[in-house]
This record gives C-alpha cells, structure tokens and sequence, in this order.
C-alpha cells in the first residue's frame, strides 16, 4: 500500500445507540425495509420499484449482474464492473493520476455459488486479489471464503456526516476465521496525488451494533482493514477537498411493440454495490428492459456538485436535460436520465460538464445493439446458414403439436387460454440452453445449486439434465409454468432462438 490513512485514533468509533437499533434492525430482521436512503435531492427521473432486501447475507446477495455459478472445467467469463484497480482482471484503463502498485498478490478467479455468493479456496499463506471483486485477502494458511456484494442503501442511516461512502459493502466469511488477517476493500475514489485531508474507516455491522473502525492503510485503488470479526463490512471517507470518481455510463432499453425508442441512462460511480442495486431496480420495474453493451468507462472524472448535460445527435426528448451529479450509493431511489426517440434510426449519446463543455462519455447506438431482442413484429431476416443450423429445432418446435392434446391449460388475466409447457416443449429449450444454463437457472429460476448437482449426478447426458431443471421449475410454478411466464424470466439472459421458441409457443393455442 502506497499512503497511510491519517486516523486521529486507534479505537473503533462506536456508533450512538439510536444508530445501533437502526442497524440491529437491518441485520436480524428477516423482511425488514431498507432504508429510506439520503435526504439529498434527486436531480433525475426516480426508480422506485427496487425490491426491499431481507437478510444480510441472504437475500440481500442475490447476484443481478455478477450472480451464478460455473462448472470447474469452464471458463469463468468476466464482467464489464467499473473499478479503479489497476491489478484487477476487470478494472478501468489505469488511470493517469492513479499510481499502479507492485504489490505481491496473486489473482484468483472465485467459484460462483447460488444466491450471489463466491467463494475461494486458498491453500497456503499469501496475499490474494478476487479477479471478480477486487477483494484482496491476506490469509496465514489454508482457508475457504465465501464473500458476497451488500447494498448499501440498506445502511443508509448509519452513514452520517461527515462520512460519506468509499466502496462496494460486502459481507464476508471465512472457515478457519483466524486464518484471515486482512481484508483489503477496493473503493470508488480517485485520489491523484492527494492525501492530505482524507482519512478512511470501515463500516463493521456486527451483531451487537455496528461501529466505524479504523483502516490500516490505503493507496491508489484499496483501503486496508485489520479483521476484527467477520460481518459486512465497507469502507467509508472523510475528506477536506471535493471528492472525484471514477464513472461509469450505463445503458437500458426499454422492450415493447412500440417502433419508437425509449432508454434509461443511469450515470453511476465505479462503485459495485451502486451498479448492482441500478440492476436490482431496472429488473423490478414496471417496464421491461435490456442492457445496452457499450463501454461505461467515463474519459473524465466525476465531481460531486458539478453539473452534466446528455447530448443526443440526432435530436432526440432528454429528461431530464441537466443532472448535479450525486453519489447515489445510499438512495434507494435510483435516479436516471430518459431519453426517447420516435425513429428508430442509429444515433449518437455524449455527456458533456457544463462548465468545461468537455465530454465526459460518449457511444454511438446502432439497431444491431438491441435488435436480437427486440419482440417487435418487423424481425431482421436470419442468414441462411443460420436457418440451417437450426433446421432440427424447427421440427422439433413442429413436432410439440402432436403431443399437444394432454397438455395441462391455465387462465391468464384477460380470460385467454394459457398452456402450460409440454415435455416437449421443454426439451426444445433445453437443447437451446447454451453452457451457461446452471447460472441461468440459480440467477433467473431460483433454482438451487443443490438441486443442480442432484439432477447432474443421476444424470449423465446434459440436455437431459437441462430438460429435468426446467421440468422441476414448471412443477414449482404449477399453472405458471407457462411459455410466457419462463420468456419473461429468461428474456435478459438467453439467446434470441431461446426467445423466439418460448414466443412461438405462446401464440400457439
């Protein structure tokens, strides 16, 4: 580590005993509300669909953009989260004011468990970085970890001036719990060539209460914490000058019959916990949307206070025009720009600071972005050797009608007649099922990691093992094991054949 936090103490700072009830709240209560979030006005539209989380190491975990699990002979695939951490596999660009540190570390790709957990097997001392997270463990022999990201809105009463959030919340655990020395959390801030002034601590919710402690070091891309005890834990800061951060430009479209276009624009800082409650909060609205894949990186740092304009060329209706640029780790609200467009032609987005006219991000949207999901009924023409490929699917999909005559039937809301899924049905599906289909199947279905393993230990062929996983989820949902109901929950996480078959046998009746 490169800088040493200035701590006035040594001590934990104990939290008063009104922030105690707030947070006892929070951690023991099975379904209690998160917190209402900051009192700082929100400059954009609100998202205020975002589900109220559970426990803190249950629910509260599930992964929306980093959740699932893999097999151990498969490639992990890498996530796009934006992190100041010049060791990370998924990190920024290494930042021109932030300084890379040769620190000895080795990367560690963690295993992917249900219910957005990781966890990591270390079999010696050492110091280890999470190529996922950014987490950095410094452990004194052999131990398992199993770690998890938090929201921090949840805890949002137990930040008070002058702290103001550094990072990601997780909560972490750790089999042997001595051998785990330091936690090392990697935070949001680009700290340039200052120091002065700044002095980092750790938010420890622990059972008895949650206090601020002290951190032991940090430097350009992590703040260092001694581990007390094991409970979420994240870091906060205090700094004398106006804070800057890292940023990140995140795209979402709106998916309708409609021919017009309609984005949601969230500008975020590089801080996990934030991104994942923006997916938490887009997924549970009232609107169905698609993430748009353009690189979130912003090209210049953002400051709390200043205040930024999103540029649309062509001409397109920006609500709202101007944004002040907040932090919005501890609001519940997620606040977001609209943009919408009557043509769907390609077209340019930029955010621009409106005191310097500089531009912060910029991306062109092109139809190819979003078309492969898009349910309008004017569908691109699939090329032919595409067609071909899928020829076998197609008489499968023909095939389903014969057996038709046994299948259950359920009432939708408008009196309609909806089917429930046949066997066949479902083996179609699970023949489009790519490799993927166990994260799929935890992260989309809630299915267990447990039941996975049982159906792939009694079976042997893996699109039987697929068939048996979606037929004990159309047993579960029971008259909502329909071809809509499982369209809706895979529709962001699918290929578009997948799509396209689920829709087929919807408007078969």
């Amino acid at each position: 580590m490169s800088r040493r936090g200035q701590e006035p103490d040594s001590g934990a700072e104990s939290l008063s005993s009104d922030e105690k009830e707030v947070a006892a709240g929070s951690t023991e209560g099975e379904d209690g509300e998160e917190g209402e979030g900051s009192a700082e006005e929100q400059p954009a539209g609100e998202d205020s669909s975002e589900n109220s989380s559970s426990s803190s190491s249950g629910e509260e975990s599930d992964a929306e953009e980093l959740g699932g699990s893999k097999s151990g002979e498969e490639q992990e695939e890498k996530e796009s989260l934006p992190r100041c951490n010049e060791s990370g596999v998924n990190c920024l660009p290494p930042c021109e004011h932030c300084r890379s540190e040769n620190d000895q570390k080795e990367q560690v790709a963690p295993r992917r468990l249900s219910g957005g957990q990781y966890m990591m097997q270390l079999d010696a001392e050492g110091n280890y970085q999470c190529s996922l997270t950014g987490l950095i463990f410094e452990v004194t022999g052999a131990v398992k970890i199993t770690y998890s990201l938090l929201s921090w809105s949840k805890y949002a009463n137990l930040v008070e001036k002058p702290w103001i959030v550094g990072g990601p919340l997780f909560d972490v655990h750790c089999n042997p719990a001595p051998a785990l020395t330091s936690i090392q959390f990697p935070h949001s801030l680009c700290l340039g060539d200052h120091g002065a002034g700044l002095a980092f601590r750790v938010l420890h919710i622990k059972s008895e209460g949650p206090a601020i402690e002290p951190s032991a070091d940090y430097s350009a891309s992590h703040v260092k914490w001694l581990v007390s005890s094991l409970s979420p834990v994240g870091p906060l800061i205090q700094s004398l000058e106006p804070v800057q951060y890292h940023g990140a430009v995140i795209l979402y479209k709106a998916v309708d019959e409609h021919p017009s276009l309609s984005f949601r624009v969230y500008v975020a800082t590089n801080n996990d916990s934030f991104i994942k409650d923006i997916s938490r909060a887009v997924k549970h609205s009232n609107k169905k949307f698609i993430r748009i894949d353009k690189p979130p990186v912003c090209q210049k740092l953002l400051q709390k206070g200043k205040r930024y304009r999103l540029v649309c060329e062509p001409e397109a209706e920006i609500t709202p025009e101007e944004i002040e640029f907040v932090d919005g780790s501890l609001l519940k609200l997620k606040s977001y720009i609209e943009v919408y467009l009557e043509k769907p032609d390609d077209f340019t987005l930029s955010l621009v600071e409106l005191e310097s006219d500089a531009t912060v991000w910029k991306a062109k949207l092109r139809e190819s972005d979003w078309i492969h999901y898009d349910q309008n009924k004017n569908e691109q023409k699939r090329s032919t050797a595409s067609v071909k490929r899928r020829k076998p699917d197609i008489s499968i999909l023909e095939e389903h009608d014969l057996c038709s005559k046994k299948q259950k039937t359920s009432n939708t809301a408008d009196g309609m007649e909806s089917k429930i899924l046949t066997d066949q049905q479902l083996m179609v599906i699970a023949k489009l099922l790519g490799r993927q289909w166990r994260e799929i199947a935890i992260e989309c279905l809630q299915v267990e990691m447990k039941d996975i393993e049982q159906i792939q230990a009694t079976e042997d062929e893996v699109n039987m093992q697929k068939f048996k996983l979606l037929s004990k989820w159309r047993d579960r949902e029971q008259s909502n094991g329909t071809a809509e109901a499982l369209c809706k929950s895979l529709y962001e996480k699918v290929s578009y054949e997948v799509v396209q078959a689920l829709q087929g046998f919807s408007t078969r009746r």
